[in-house]
């Protein structure tokens, strides 16, 4: 079963992490001020849970209301409510207790599939509130103890890089989503297809930010990550500026990733490919919010990391598998997001949770969004 309790633990630890005073920042423009994400864990399992699935009375709609649907705005069409606009953080603490008493009485009632989509939806938000939480100043956030000193990253980020190696794949049929029978999944994933793919060869490892430097020095702009003082490179991270690691991925948005296969003469792979890769790959570490950064793309026999280390972009648009029946009781999770507009993620970041590594998770983001944990490798045919 899955375990509600654990997955608060991981929000709660990461709410901690926020000066008080820094609840009412925005520190990315497109999404929320951070007070939101405070409420909204709590009042989306009132809302499927307490509302939807028991038909208990509401005891606060007004906030049932406000923190019910996060944002995902158009280019051009940023949020623009103020701090005042918003509850005081108290007020939001006591829903959120409230609620939590409510749903924990009567937890036993609750049908296991909700229980499932309460517990991904409130770790996906684990890591969403990960890489907000990696725009907020540093001063206004509290470095967890055991997150790692610089010298500790610094090391960890040395090692034999990968090969510039393309893994040749045959053709062959590509299984993607999934069946009732092998337990939860989101709606986009349902229902299992079988899909044809020509033969290809794959980058046996994803693009480095070495590998990226020589793109930007050839005229490309700089990742959203990537900052520079007196004439060096630097990597923003979660708690400090570093010198840009050259064996780490490089976290860059779909446009930008585009346009480097491009220029390397490649492209991406498409959803497909990525799943006949993954079929030849040997299993890669099992991350489950190992850490705040990613670790060196190494050397290693065949495909590396292709579940871990960093979400990779494909090149298929964000769409229903035929037969596409979305969740009576959360309809818009998937459906508004079929819009031609979003792109397929694959794999894992290291701030995402265990459950999201079956080969069946999609993952969706606009093409030129730039503060997710997000990487890619080439494809040629």
């Amino acid at each position: 079963m899955p375990n509600l309790t654990a997955a608060r633990d991981e929000t709660d630890a990461l709410f901690r992490l926020v000066r008080p005073d820094a609840l009412y920042e925005r520190p990315i423009p497109e999404r929320h001020r951070m007070i939101f994400y405070l409420g909204h864990l709590e009042a989306f399992d009132w809302n499927l849970i307490g509302r939807y699935a028991l038909d208990l009375p509401a005891f606060h709609p007004s906030f049932d209301r406000l923190f019910a649907f996060g944002i995902d705005p158009p280019p051009g069409q940023l949020p623009a409510d103020q701090p005042a606009d918003w509850p005081r953080a108290e007020e939001v603490q006591s829903y959120n207790r409230r609620v939590r008493e409510e749903v924990d009485a009567h937890l036993a009632a609750v049908p296991e599939q909700l229980l499932h989509v309460a517990v991904e939806h409130r770790l996906m938000h684990a890591e969403t509130f990960a890489y907000i939480l990696h725009q907020l100043d540093y001063g206004k956030k509290s470095r967890p103890n055991q997150s790692r000193d610089r010298e500790g990253a610094v090391a960890f980020a040395t090692g034999p890089t990968c090969p510039p190696a393309m893994i040749p794949i045959p053709a062959g049929p590509a299984r993607l989503g999934r069946s009732p029978e092998e337990g939860f999944g989101w709606d986009n994933e349902f229902p299992a297809v079988s899909v044809g793919v020509p033969a290809f060869s794959i980058s046996a490892c994803k693009v480095t930010n070495g590998e990226y430097l020589e793109f930007v020095r050839q005229g490309a702009a700089a990742p959203f990550f990537w900052s520079r003082h007196a004439g060096r490179w630097f990597y923003r991270g979660m708690w400090e500026e570093i010198p840009l690691p050259l064996d780490w991925p490089v976290h860059v948005t779909h446009d930008e990733a585009t346009a480097y296969a491009r220029w390397r003469g490649m492209r991406l792979p498409t959803e497909a490919e990525w799943h006949r890769a993954a079929c030849a790959a040997e299993a890669s570490a099992n991350l489950d919010f190992r850490g705040w950064d990613p670790i060196p793309v190494n050397e290693s026999e065949g495909l590396s990391q292709l579940t871990g280390n960093g979400w990779e972009w494909t090149s298929t648009p964000f769409a229903p598998f035929p037969g596409f029946q979305p969740f009576p009781f959360y309809p818009n999770y998937s459906e508004p997001f079929f819009d031609g507009r979003h792109y397929v993620l694959k794999g894992a970041s290291p701030r995402t949770a265990r459950c999201f590594l079956r080969p069946s998770f999609r993952n969706w983001f606009r093409p030129a969004y730039p503060y997710i944990y997000a990487t890619f490798r080439l494809v040629t045919d």
